[in-house]
This record gives C-alpha cells, sequence and structure tokens, in this order.
C-alpha cells in the first residue's frame, strides 16, 4: 500500500563518527547508508572548523538535505549549571547569545528548524534551584530566540533528565505550558520516543497533546526500555506503541522528517547497517499503521475500549494471522 505522507529519513549525525573522524567523515557515512537523505547538524560543535557553506556543500555532495540544527550546550563546561536558568546573568546571555548564532547559520544554510534541548538547565538537590525563576529565565530566554529570526521555527526536545536528575522541561505537560505562556508562533515541540517513554507517557497521546496545542516540528524515533535513553533501533522494544505512534502521526497529517536518534557508537555497531535496520523497520511499521488507518474493526474497538479486539487485530497486522 502507497503511505499518505512518507517523510524522508534524518539521522543523528555523531551515530557515524569513529575516533579521529571528522564532520566530513560523518557526513560520507552517512551517505553511504542508502535512504538517508537529510542529517541534523550540532551547533557549535560541527562548526569548529567548517563554515556554514562548507558544511552545505559536503551534505550536497553526498546526496543529503540538512533537516535542521540541533543546540548543544555541553560543549561548554561554563554551562554545566544551566545555558537559560544558570545562577549567573552573564552566562544565561551568553547561552542566548550561542544560540542566536546558531539560528543565524541555519539561515544561511537554508535550514528551518533550530532543536533546543535544554539538558544543563534543571536541578540535583532540594532547595538547590529557585523554580520560579528557573522557569521565568527559561521562558524569557526561548521568548528571545524566537524574536531573533521569526522565520525559523524552534522546537523544544523535552527530557525528564540527564545529565541533571531533573530538567526543567521534563515532558510534554510543562512543554506545553511554557509554549502557551511564550505565545510566539514559531514555537513548536519536537517527540523524542524514548524520552516520552521514560516520561511515563504513551508517545501516540503525547503526539495528539502536541498536534492540539502546539505544532509537532520533528520527531525523533528510537526505542528503549523506558529507564533512559537507550537510542535503540527504532521498533526493537516497543512495536506495537510505534504503529500506534505513526497511526495518529498519519491522521494528524504529519508529513515531516523522521529523524533516527539512535546510538549505535555506544555499543560498537556499524552505524551504517544499524541506520539500515532503522530504516527496515520503520518502513514496514509504517505501511502497518498505514494500512488500518481507516481499518473498521480497529476503529469500532477503540469506540468501545475493546482491548482485547484491538490487540488481535494488531497483532494480525504485526505478525499475520
Amino acid at each position: 500500500m502507497t503511505l499518505r505522507n512518507l517523510p524522508r529519513y534524518a539521522t543523528r549525525l555523531n551515530a557515524f563518527k569513529s575516533k579521529g573522524d571528522t564532520v566530513a567523515d560523518m557526513i560520507a557515512k552517512a551517505g553511504q547508508v542508502g535512504g538517508l537523505d537529510a542529517a541534523d547538524l550540532n551547533f557549535p560543535d560541527h562548526f569548529d572548523h567548517h563554515t556554514p557553506q562548507i558544511l552545505g556543500k559536503l551534505l550536497q555532495d553526498s546526496n543529503m538535505a540538512l533537516n535542521g540544527l540541533a543546540m548543544r550546550y555541553y560543549t561548554d563546561p561554563g554551562f554545566r549549571l544551566g545555558a537559560f536558568t544558570h545562577p549567573d546573568a552573564t552566562v544565561r546571555r551568553a547561552a542566548i547569545d550561542l544560540t542566536k548564532r546558531g539560528l543565524d547559520a541555519l539561515a544561511q544554510m537554508g535550514g528551518r528548524v533550530m532543536t533546543v534541548w535544554l539538558g544543563q538547565d534543571g536541578f540535583d538537590y532540594s532547595f538547590q534551584a529557585d523554580y520560579a525563576r528557573q522557569w521565568d529565565d527559561t521562558l524569557a530566554a526561548l521568548a528571545e530566540i524566537c524574536d531573533h529570526n521569526p522565520a525559523l521555527d524552534i522546537s523544544i526536545e523535552y527530557k525528564p533528565n540527564e545529565p541533571r536528575s531533573w530538567s526543567v522541561l521534563p515532558d510534554m505537560a510543562s512543554t506545553l505550558h511554557a509554549i502557551r505562556d511564550v505565545a510566539r508562533p514559531n514555537l513548536g515541540v519536537t517527540l523524542d520516543f524514548c524520552h516520552m517513554l521514560f516520561a511515563g507517557e504513551m508517545p501516540a497521546r503525547s503526539a495528539l497533546l502536541a498536534a492540539r496545542y502546539c505544532r509537532i516540528m520533528g520527531v525523533h524515533l528510537n526505542d528503549g526500555y523506558a529507564k533512559r535513553d537507550d537510542g535503540l533501533i527504532a521498533g526493537t522494544v516497543h512495536p506495537i506503541q510505534t504503529v500506534e505512534l505513526f497511526w495518529v502521526l498519519d491522521r494528524l497529517g504529519y508529513d515531516g522528517v523522521i529523524y533516527f536518534d539512535t546510538f549505535p557508537d555506544h555499543g560498537g555497531m556499524d552505524p551504517v547497517q544499524e541506520s539500515r535496520a532503522n530504516i527496515a523497520l520503520t518502513e514496514r511499521l509504517r505501511a502497518v499503521a498505514a494500512d488500518l488507518r481507516d481499518d473498521p474493526t480497529l476503529r469500532a474497538a477503540m469506540s468501545a475500549q475493546d482491548a482485547a479486539t484491538a490487540t488481535r487485530r494488531i497483532a494480525t497486522a504485526l505478525y499475520g494471522a
């Protein structure tokens, strides 16, 4: 069956990094996969030795497009206590200015989406942080970077914890409250499958809430055991939940990029083969979701909250009669 929406597939570029590899080497390896036609670049680390123009040419030479940029504040030890929520106003200003430089690079490369993961923004102990101040500082920073170039989208990638014990934006509910309060049309959310799992969320439901109250600007696909950010091959642990996510995204009309945020480098796996496995499983699970889009048996079972019938229908679609 032809899929209604077939987003391009993008990759986490650092998945292809071996000791001594340059950004050019990583892009070249990603281009060998076949089926990957986009990549995200990290700012500032992927720009240390290459201009935006050179990076754009490297992607073009490997038949890949720029999906977007992702801010990475962990490259600077000065942000250890936070980027947007650091207690020192000069450090907060440095983080905002760094993000603006990233947005300028994104615009130069013709990209559209900047993904912001505030991994350093949070706390570790009771009475360590002024929660109200952290919230206000986060909203002020998000508003300022949204206003820097309103033609560019700013997408929040929330995560419950790691490296901080508690994140300032740990889940969908907190993120939607922040997006509401910032009130900028170019601010939205990135759905990361593993992050949603260990936030205690059902990914499909979080996608529905995101689409209802803001915009879904990115989908990071991976899998895990809901205890940490495992970054396993998509669909290997939660195939049914992955199908449900695709089923909802299809009904929402999502036609953006599917980005594989997986970690073959953690276990020494061949990243080219791992990426091909990601694509193969994702294509299969997306096809299942498309076939079930208007399935009357499934719809009737869901309307009646008939879990047994729904489960049997999904099992048949996945594994055969």
